[in-house]
């Protein structure tokens, strides 16, 4: 069994990423008082796309993994009623 995590993925790499983002823009403020409004906000723009898509995408994938693991189990551990009774085919 795999062990619970108490942040998902989905959230921590976009959280970091944003961190990352933040710290750019303010690395890269110098690009904004020179007036480059286009390209100082069109980066910033194009990363907090790719961070939601980033999210999208690890969360689909979290979902996909628990889908997979619940029916993994679900297989595992089945009923007496679905499992057919065998049948004696020798004769007496």
């Amino acid at each position: 069994m795999s062990k619970k995590s108490k942040f998902k993925r989905s959230v921590v790499f976009p959280i970091i990423m944003l961190a990352y983002l933040a710290t750019m823009a303010w690395i890269g403020r110098d690009r904004l008082e020179r007036g480059e409004y286009l390209y100082y906000f069109g980066v910033i723009g194009v990363g907090i796309i790719i961070i939601i898509l980033l999210y999208f995408s690890l969360r689909k994938k979290e979902q996909l993994q628990q889908l997979r693991e619940q029916e993994l189990e679900d297989n595992q551990y089945g009923t007496y009623a679905s499992n057919p009774p065998e049948q004696d085919t020798s004769k007496k």
